[in-house]
């Protein structure tokens, strides 16, 4: 199949850590070069931020990322993005005309929202993954919440306008059917793990103090907070916090230091900012414990890839990280927002390095039966299959279409 995917703000060319730049960024690269080893032809297109990018860039020889207009051509947080979103679906339509894919697949709701306009005028196939919905955004976050007005309603009009829909764990599932989208449509598949390159190897020298780690966006809501907190409850550990772009200039890394130093942990956390993707499988056999404390989460990679690489990991008990981690099996679970919770199981983790171990061993065994990219690639191939049949069985949308409309975020 050729294959159009739209990630606006994630590109698979950035890695993660930024403000904007996470786990979804891996999982569109990840599942792009999955689809191409199984024979597919994949292009991203993401928005231009830059104005010296080429148009066109290639990853591999069957998967390119193409920049497209919408808004200025440079950074951009990504609600702002919602403004040009008209923009953005006139020049996918345009490039769609001009080259047209078997089948579209919108990541997050903005791409979606993009998208679903020149697919049905087009005929084109339609799935989308929301990676984050906005109405479990705005449950906990509340007031906090950033999102564009209308988010919330243009998800469910996607959801309904998609011929298939990706949830990536059964809560996220359970959240569609209540957003609204059809049983008929919905289909669950995970995230994916490149499991030869996360993978066990060589542990750091035993230094006599436990390490712990915590690798990806340091945003309020990721939960780092709480497990800076939770460190003054582990004696003698140090945590070492990978994301962001490091000491100095960076609000969330001295946000995370004043926390630090109101604890009393000043001393044993240590800020590595932004760590380049191939760095991240050593970083993570370096770590005793890995730790990933969200108010709440989609799905979570983070995880995943430490348990590819043989390490236990801390988890809350929120979204995909319920199914991902087998409680007591895989890694420990605790509530979200309780520091007091998490230094106990990093206390019990960490003063049992056999079970720590066991646990580490059991958590490979699991994302290697179940969540590595070819596995998953060849699941949504046969969802991109499923809508394809679903398209031509529905008419086209008249030209007339209208396109819902956002108000910008204040």
């Amino acid at each position: 199949m050729r294959i159009s995917m739209v990630s606006e703000h994630a590109s698979p060319l950035v890695d993660p850590g930024g403000p904007d730049a996470g786990g979804q960024n891996v999982h569109v690269r990840e599942l792009a070069l999955a689809l191409a080893r199984a024979g597919h032809d994949v292009t991203v297109c993401t928005r231009r931020d830059d104005p010296a990018a080429p148009e066109v860039v290639p990853l591999t020889g069957s998967v390119r990322v193409r920049h497209v207009p919408a808004g200025p051509a440079g950074p951009m947080p990504k609600d702002d993005i919602a403004a040009h979103v008209p923009e953005l679906s006139a020049a996918l339509e345009e490039a769609w005309r001009a080259d047209r894919p078997d089948v579209v697949h919108g990541h997050f709701w903005m791409s979606g929202w993009a998208a679903a306009g020149p697919a049905r005028r087009l005929g084109l196939p339609l799935v989308q993954t929301y990676h984050a919905l906005g109405a479990v955004k705005r449950r906990h976050q509340g007031a906090a919440d950033t999102s564009p007005e209308g988010r919330i309603r243009i998800e469910a009009a996607v959801a309904r306008r998609a011929d298939r829909v990706v949830a990536s764990c059964p809560d996220e599932a359970a959240e569609l059917i209540r957003l609204g989208a059809p049983l008929g449509a919905l289909v669950t598949v995970p995230s994916g793990v490149d499991t030869s390159l996360f993978r066990p190897g060589p542990a750091r020298e035993p230094t006599g103090r436990p390490r712990l780690l915590v690798l990806g966006r340091l945003v309020r809501r990721k939960g780092v907070d709480e497990t800076v907190q939770a460190l003054a409850g582990v004696p003698d550990a140090e945590l070492v916090v990978a994301g962001g772009s490091g000491p100095g200039g960076d609000p969330d890394v001295d946000r995370l230091q004043e926390v630090a130093a109101r604890a009393g942990v000043a001393d044993r956390v240590r800020f590595l900012g932004a760590v380049r993707r191939d760095a991240v499988p050593g970083l993570l056999r370096s770590a005793d414990i890995v730790v990933c404390a969200p108010w709440y989460e989609p799905f979570g990679i983070v995880p995943l890839e430490a348990m590819a690489c043989g390490r236990p990991v801390v988890v809350t008990a929120v979204g995909g990280l319920q199914d991902t981690v087998r409680d007591g099996r895989t890694g420990l679970h605790v509530p979200p927002r309780d520091p007091d919770a998490l230094a106990a199981a990093l206390r019990e983790l960490a003063g049992d390095p056999v079970r720590a171990a066991a646990l580490g061993a059991a958590g490979r065994r699991r994302v290697v039966e179940r969540y590595g990219w070819d596995r998953v690639a060849e699941r949504i191939a046969g969802v991109y299959a499923d809508a394809a049949r679903a398209a031509r069985r529905r008419a086209p949308l008249p030209v007339s279409d209208r396109r819902p409309r956002v108000a910008a975020a204040s």
